[in-house]
C-alpha cells in the first residue's frame, strides 16, 4: 500500500474490499484503473459498485489542513472532500476482509481468528486439559481447577476463571472475574465485570464494562449496559438492560 500511495500522487489512499451486499454499506466509487475515487454513496438503491472503505488508510501530512478544529467524520467529511480534489486514491485490499461491528459478528470474526492462529502460530494458543479447540489466553489470567474453555474463546489480561467454569464460544474481555461453576456461551463479558456463581449467560449476551451479574442469574440473550447489577434473570433475547 505504501508503494501505491507513492506512485500515484496523491493525498490520501485508502483501503477498500468488494463485498456481497454493498446496499448494506457506504459504496466507494473509483476508477478501476487508476484506482481515483469520484465519489461515495452512502447505501445505494442501485448498484453502483461494490467495494466499501476497509478502514486502512495512509495520509499525506496535508490532510491534517482539511480538517476543522471541530468534531469531523474523516470518512463522511474529510475524504469526500479530498475525492472532490481528485487527491483521494484506493487500493482493493488483497486479502480477507469482515465488518465485525454487530456481537455475532465479532463472535464470528473471532473464530475466523482463532482458526488462523491455528495454522499460522498455533503456539500462541492454550493447550491443556481445560482447553477444548481453539482458545487464546492472556499469560496474566488465572485459569481454576475443573474448567472447560473452547472453542472459540479469547481471555484478556488480569481475567480470574474461578474452577468449574464453562466457556464455548465467548469473548471475555480485560479484567473479568467468572465465579465458580458459571457458564458463558456465545456471548461477550466488557472490561472489569464479574460473572456470579452458577450463573449462565448465552444466546449472545452482552455485558458492558464494569456489570456485576448476580449468583444463579440467567440471561437469554440481551445487552447490559455498563456499571449495572443484574440480580434477576433475563428471559428475553435482545431486550436491552439498564438495571441498577
Amino acid at each position: 500500500m505504501i508503494n501505491f500511495h507513492k506512485g500515484h500522487g496523491g493525498d490520501a489512499s485508502i483501503m477498500v474490499t468488494k463485498v456481497d451486499e454493498p446496499s448494506k454499506y457506504g459504496v466507494v466509487v473509483m476508477d478501476e484503473t487508476t484506482g481515483k475515487v469520484e465519489k461515495f454513496v452512502e447505501k445505494p438503491k442501485i448498484f453502483v459498485g461494490n467495494k466499501i472503505n476497509a478502514g486502512i488508510y495512509l495520509l499525506n501530512p496535508s490532510v491534517l489542513d482539511r480538517i476543522e478544529l471541530r468534531p469531523t467524520s474523516i470518512e463522511k467529511e474529510v475524504f469526500p472532500n479530498i475525492a472532490t480534489a481528485n487527491k483521494l486514491y484506493a487500493m482493493v485490499l488483497p486479502g480477507f476482509w469482515m465488518d465485525i461491528g454487530q456481537p455475532r459478528d465479532y463472535i464470528t470474526g473471532l473464530r475466523f481468528y482463532l482458526d488462523s492462529l491455528q495454522k499460522k502460530s498455533s503456539v500462541k494458543l492454550a493447550s491443556g486439559p481445560h482447553f477444548v479447540g481453539n482458545v487464546l489466553v492472556d499469560e496474566s489470567a488465572v485459569i481454576g481447577d475443573g474448567c472447560l474453555i473452547g472453542p472459540d474463546v479469547a481471555i484478556g489480561s488480569r481475567c480470574v476463571i474461578e474452577s468449574g467454569v464453562r466457556l464455548p464460544r465467548c469473548s471475555i474481555m480485560r479484567g473479568v472475574r467468572i465465579k465458580k461453576h458459571a457458564c458463558v456461551s456465545n456471548s461477550i463479558i466488557g472490561w472489569h465485570s464479574t460473572v456470579g456463581r452458577w450463573a449462565r449467560l448465552e444466546n449472545m449476551t452482552i455485558l458492558g464494562e464494569d456489570v456485576h451479574f448476580g449468583d444463579e442469574v440467567y440471561s437469554n440473550g440481551g445487552v447490559v449496559l455498563p456499571h449495572k447489577e443484574i440480580q434477576s434473570s433475563i428471559l428475553k433475547p435482545e431486550s436491552h438492560v439498564s438495571t441498577k
